[in-house]
Protein backbone atom coordinates (compact mmCIF):
# COMPACT_ATOMS: atom_id res chain seq x y z
CA UNK A 1 0.00 0.00 0.00
CA UNK A 2 3.24 2.50 0.74
CA UNK A 3 4.44 1.41 -2.60
CA UNK A 4 1.63 2.21 -4.56
CA UNK A 5 1.15 5.38 -1.92
CA UNK A 6 5.19 6.54 -3.39
CA UNK A 7 3.78 5.81 -7.29
CA UNK A 8 0.98 8.30 -6.80
CA UNK A 9 2.63 10.84 -5.44
CA UNK A 10 5.52 10.68 -8.10
CA UNK A 11 3.19 10.59 -10.53
CA UNK A 12 1.36 14.02 -9.56
CA UNK A 13 4.90 15.37 -9.06
CA UNK A 14 6.09 14.62 -12.48
CA UNK A 15 2.39 16.78 -13.54
CA UNK A 16 3.49 19.96 -12.48
CA UNK A 17 3.60 21.64 -8.80
CA UNK A 18 0.24 23.11 -9.46
CA UNK A 19 -1.75 20.57 -11.42
CA UNK A 20 -4.12 18.07 -10.58
CA UNK A 21 -5.83 16.16 -13.50
CA UNK A 22 -8.19 16.98 -16.55
CA UNK A 23 -12.06 15.77 -16.75
CA UNK A 24 -13.11 17.02 -20.82
CA UNK A 25 -10.09 19.03 -21.09
CA UNK A 26 -10.16 21.15 -18.34
CA UNK A 27 -7.41 21.26 -15.91
CA UNK A 28 -8.49 20.86 -12.10
CA UNK A 29 -6.11 22.25 -9.82
CA UNK A 30 -5.37 20.51 -6.37
CA UNK A 31 -5.58 24.27 -4.63
CA UNK A 32 -8.88 24.91 -6.84
CA UNK A 33 -10.10 22.19 -5.11
CA UNK A 34 -8.93 22.16 -1.82
CA UNK A 35 -10.05 26.14 -1.41
CA UNK A 36 -13.00 24.89 -2.32
CA UNK A 37 -13.22 21.47 -0.07
CA UNK A 38 -12.09 23.59 2.80
CA UNK A 39 -14.72 26.54 2.91
CA UNK A 40 -17.75 24.57 2.31
CA UNK A 41 -16.38 22.19 5.12
CA UNK A 42 -15.83 25.00 7.31
CA UNK A 43 -18.90 26.77 6.21
CA UNK A 44 -21.28 23.73 7.43
CA UNK A 45 -19.24 23.36 10.50
CA UNK A 46 -19.62 26.89 11.86
CA UNK A 47 -23.62 26.46 11.06
CA UNK A 48 -23.47 23.25 13.04
CA UNK A 49 -21.42 25.42 15.98
CA UNK A 50 -23.87 27.75 16.11
CA UNK A 51 -26.87 25.29 16.82
CA UNK A 52 -25.09 23.67 19.90
CA UNK A 53 -26.90 24.24 23.37
CA UNK A 54 -25.44 27.31 25.08
CA UNK A 55 -23.64 28.68 22.52
CA UNK A 56 -24.69 32.92 23.17
CA UNK A 57 -23.75 34.34 19.97
CA UNK A 58 -25.74 37.40 17.84
CA UNK A 59 -24.29 35.99 15.29
CA UNK A 60 -26.85 34.19 12.47
CA UNK A 61 -26.01 31.55 9.93
CA UNK A 62 -27.30 34.32 7.18
CA UNK A 63 -24.14 36.63 8.27
CA UNK A 64 -21.96 32.93 8.34
CA UNK A 65 -23.25 32.94 4.23
CA UNK A 66 -22.08 36.43 3.64
CA UNK A 67 -18.65 36.07 4.90
CA UNK A 68 -17.51 33.26 2.41
CA UNK A 69 -16.85 35.83 -0.24
CA UNK A 70 -14.82 37.84 2.27
CA UNK A 71 -12.61 35.26 3.25
CA UNK A 72 -12.18 33.39 0.28
CA UNK A 73 -10.85 37.09 -0.70
CA UNK A 74 -8.60 37.27 2.49
CA UNK A 75 -7.02 33.58 1.85
CA UNK A 76 -6.44 34.53 -1.65
CA UNK A 77 -4.92 38.45 -1.80
CA UNK A 78 -3.29 38.11 1.99
CA UNK A 79 -1.78 34.38 0.82
CA UNK A 80 -0.32 35.79 -2.39
CA UNK A 81 1.15 39.21 -1.43
CA UNK A 82 2.30 37.39 1.88
CA UNK A 83 4.16 34.43 -0.07
CA UNK A 84 5.67 37.38 -2.26
CA UNK A 85 6.71 40.28 0.64
CA UNK A 86 8.35 36.86 2.49
CA UNK A 87 9.38 34.41 0.39
CA UNK A 88 10.39 35.71 -3.04
CA UNK A 89 10.48 39.71 -2.59
CA UNK A 90 13.33 39.89 -5.17
CA UNK A 91 12.38 37.79 -7.66
CA UNK A 92 9.04 39.77 -7.66
CA UNK A 93 10.52 43.25 -7.72
CA UNK A 94 12.59 41.86 -11.31
CA UNK A 95 8.83 40.39 -12.65
CA UNK A 96 6.24 42.41 -10.75
CA UNK A 97 3.34 41.43 -13.41
CA UNK A 98 4.12 37.60 -11.93
CA UNK A 99 2.51 38.44 -8.61
CA UNK A 100 -0.43 37.98 -10.39
CA UNK A 101 0.15 34.45 -11.49
CA UNK A 102 -1.40 33.01 -8.32
CA UNK A 103 -1.72 29.72 -10.73
CA UNK A 104 2.09 29.03 -11.11
CA UNK A 105 1.90 28.40 -7.03
CA UNK A 106 3.24 30.80 -4.19
CA UNK A 107 1.19 30.96 -0.89
CA UNK A 108 1.93 31.43 2.42
CA UNK A 109 -0.56 30.78 5.71
CA UNK A 110 0.89 33.78 7.49
CA UNK A 111 0.07 36.02 4.84
CA UNK A 112 -3.70 34.45 4.23
CA UNK A 113 -4.18 34.78 8.32
CA UNK A 114 -4.00 38.26 7.92
CA UNK A 115 -6.10 38.55 4.60
CA UNK A 116 -8.86 36.80 6.68
CA UNK A 117 -8.20 39.04 10.16
CA UNK A 118 -8.60 42.34 8.03
CA UNK A 119 -11.65 40.64 6.22
CA UNK A 120 -12.95 39.89 9.10
CA UNK A 121 -12.15 43.05 10.99
CA UNK A 122 -13.95 44.69 7.66
CA UNK A 123 -16.92 42.98 7.79
CA UNK A 124 -17.99 42.19 11.85
CA UNK A 125 -17.32 46.55 11.49
CA UNK A 126 -19.56 46.80 8.47
CA UNK A 127 -22.66 44.34 9.59
CA UNK A 128 -21.74 45.69 13.86
CA UNK A 129 -21.07 42.19 15.09
CA UNK A 130 -18.34 41.51 17.75
CA UNK A 131 -15.06 40.57 15.80
CA UNK A 132 -13.45 38.14 18.16
CA UNK A 133 -16.33 36.08 18.70
CA UNK A 134 -17.12 35.76 14.76
CA UNK A 135 -13.06 35.07 14.73
CA UNK A 136 -13.79 32.44 17.47
CA UNK A 137 -16.16 30.60 14.82
CA UNK A 138 -13.59 31.01 11.73
CA UNK A 139 -10.73 29.67 14.57
CA UNK A 140 -12.89 26.26 14.51
CA UNK A 141 -12.91 26.08 11.14
CA UNK A 142 -9.46 27.04 9.47
CA UNK A 143 -8.23 23.48 10.49
CA UNK A 144 -10.74 22.24 8.45
CA UNK A 145 -8.86 24.22 5.36
CA UNK A 146 -5.44 23.80 6.71
CA UNK A 147 -5.51 20.11 6.44
CA UNK A 148 -6.98 19.84 2.71
CA UNK A 149 -4.50 22.52 1.87
CA UNK A 150 -1.40 20.68 3.42
CA UNK A 151 -2.96 17.56 1.50
CA UNK A 152 -2.95 19.51 -1.83
CA UNK A 153 0.91 20.67 -0.82
CA UNK A 154 1.79 16.72 -0.68
CA UNK A 155 -0.33 15.77 -3.75
CA UNK A 156 1.47 19.05 -5.59
CA UNK A 157 4.83 17.61 -4.48
CA UNK A 158 5.51 20.71 -2.84
CA UNK A 159 7.06 21.82 0.38
CA UNK A 160 8.74 18.41 1.33
CA UNK A 161 10.77 17.42 3.77
CA UNK A 162 14.48 16.88 5.08
CA UNK A 163 15.73 13.31 3.50
CA UNK A 164 15.34 10.42 6.12
CA UNK A 165 15.66 7.11 6.57
CA UNK A 166 12.09 6.01 8.30
CA UNK A 167 10.12 3.98 7.09
CA UNK A 168 7.72 6.33 5.86
CA UNK A 169 9.56 8.51 4.22
CA UNK A 170 8.76 9.41 0.59
CA UNK A 171 11.01 9.37 -2.76
CA UNK A 172 9.48 12.81 -4.89
CA UNK A 173 11.76 11.78 -7.37
CA UNK A 174 10.29 14.40 -10.37
CA UNK A 175 10.59 16.73 -7.72
CA UNK A 176 13.15 16.78 -5.25
CA UNK A 177 15.52 13.81 -6.37
CA UNK A 178 15.71 9.82 -5.73
CA UNK A 179 16.11 10.91 -1.55
CA UNK A 180 13.04 9.35 1.12
CA UNK A 181 12.35 12.89 2.59
CA UNK A 182 9.68 13.11 5.67
CA UNK A 183 6.52 14.14 4.07
CA UNK A 184 5.81 17.25 6.16
CA UNK A 185 2.92 18.10 4.41
CA UNK A 186 1.26 15.18 5.77
CA UNK A 187 3.21 16.25 9.69
CA UNK A 188 1.21 19.56 8.38
CA UNK A 189 -2.32 18.14 8.00
CA UNK A 190 -2.40 16.14 11.24
CA UNK A 191 -0.82 19.01 13.50
CA UNK A 192 -2.17 21.99 11.97
CA UNK A 193 -5.57 20.24 10.83
CA UNK A 194 -6.95 17.35 12.65
CA UNK A 195 -4.85 17.92 15.70
CA UNK A 196 -5.84 21.90 16.40
CA UNK A 197 -9.16 20.75 15.07
CA UNK A 198 -9.85 18.07 17.68
CA UNK A 199 -8.39 19.78 20.86
CA UNK A 200 -10.63 23.32 19.70
CA UNK A 201 -13.36 21.10 19.14
CA UNK A 202 -13.58 19.21 22.62
CA UNK A 203 -12.55 22.33 24.81
CA UNK A 204 -16.28 24.21 22.57
CA UNK A 205 -18.64 21.04 23.23
CA UNK A 206 -17.20 20.44 26.99
CA UNK A 207 -16.47 24.08 28.29
CA UNK A 208 -18.10 26.11 25.90
CA UNK A 209 -15.11 28.09 25.28
CA UNK A 210 -17.40 30.09 22.22
CA UNK A 211 -18.79 31.95 25.12
CA UNK A 212 -15.81 33.62 25.97
CA UNK A 213 -14.71 35.98 23.29
CA UNK A 214 -11.39 35.33 21.80
CA UNK A 215 -10.17 32.64 23.96
CA UNK A 216 -10.75 30.31 20.87
CA UNK A 217 -8.90 32.66 18.45
CA UNK A 218 -5.82 33.33 20.99
CA UNK A 219 -5.99 28.74 21.53
CA UNK A 220 -6.09 28.43 17.71
CA UNK A 221 -2.78 31.42 17.07
CA UNK A 222 -0.62 29.57 19.89
CA UNK A 223 -1.30 25.96 18.97
CA UNK A 224 -0.71 26.32 15.28
CA UNK A 225 2.51 28.43 16.00
CA UNK A 226 3.75 25.60 18.41
CA UNK A 227 2.99 22.99 15.44
CA UNK A 228 4.26 24.84 12.55
CA UNK A 229 7.43 26.09 14.87
CA UNK A 230 7.77 21.70 15.49
CA UNK A 231 7.34 21.25 11.84
CA UNK A 232 9.87 23.07 9.98
CA UNK A 233 12.87 21.38 11.95
CA UNK A 234 11.88 18.67 9.53
CA UNK A 235 10.83 20.75 6.70
CA UNK A 236 13.32 21.64 3.31
CA UNK A 237 13.21 25.63 4.00
CA UNK A 238 12.58 27.48 0.58
CA UNK A 239 15.64 27.12 -1.45
CA UNK A 240 15.64 30.89 -2.67
CA UNK A 241 16.02 31.93 0.50
CA UNK A 242 16.93 28.99 2.97
CA UNK A 243 17.77 29.00 6.79
CA UNK A 244 16.92 32.96 8.05
CA UNK A 245 19.54 32.65 10.89
CA UNK A 246 21.66 29.24 11.77
CA UNK A 247 18.57 26.63 11.74
CA UNK A 248 15.77 29.45 11.68
CA UNK A 249 13.44 29.30 9.21
CA UNK A 250 11.18 32.23 7.85
CA UNK A 251 8.11 29.78 8.83
CA UNK A 252 9.69 29.65 12.49
CA UNK A 253 10.11 33.63 12.16
CA UNK A 254 6.42 34.61 11.34
CA UNK A 255 5.18 31.24 13.75
CA UNK A 256 7.00 33.23 16.83
CA UNK A 257 5.07 36.22 17.14
CA UNK A 258 1.60 34.06 17.15
CA UNK A 259 2.49 32.83 20.62
CA UNK A 260 2.50 36.24 22.06
CA UNK A 261 -0.32 37.44 19.96
CA UNK A 262 -2.42 34.25 21.34
CA UNK A 263 -1.26 34.92 25.20
CA UNK A 264 -2.39 38.85 24.69
CA UNK A 265 -6.46 37.79 23.07
CA UNK A 266 -6.32 35.04 25.74
CA UNK A 267 -5.43 37.21 28.90
CA UNK A 268 -7.06 40.76 28.08
CA UNK A 269 -10.96 41.19 28.73
CA UNK A 270 -13.45 43.24 27.57
CA UNK A 271 -11.69 42.86 23.94
CA UNK A 272 -14.04 44.05 20.51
Amino acid sequence: MLENFIKLTESYCSIGLTAGFSIMGLEIRWYAISYIIGLLGGLYYIKYLLKLDKIQTSISPKLIDNILVWIMSGIILGGRLGYVLFYNLHHYLNHPIKILYIWEGGMSFHGGMIGIILSILIFSQKNKIHFLKLSDLIACAAPIGLFFGRISNFLNGELWGKPTNLPWGIIFEKCAGNLKRHPTQLYESLLEGVLIFLILFFLVKKYKILNQPGKTTGLFCIIYAFSRISIEFFREPDKQIGYIYANITMGMLLSIPLIFIGILIITQKNMK
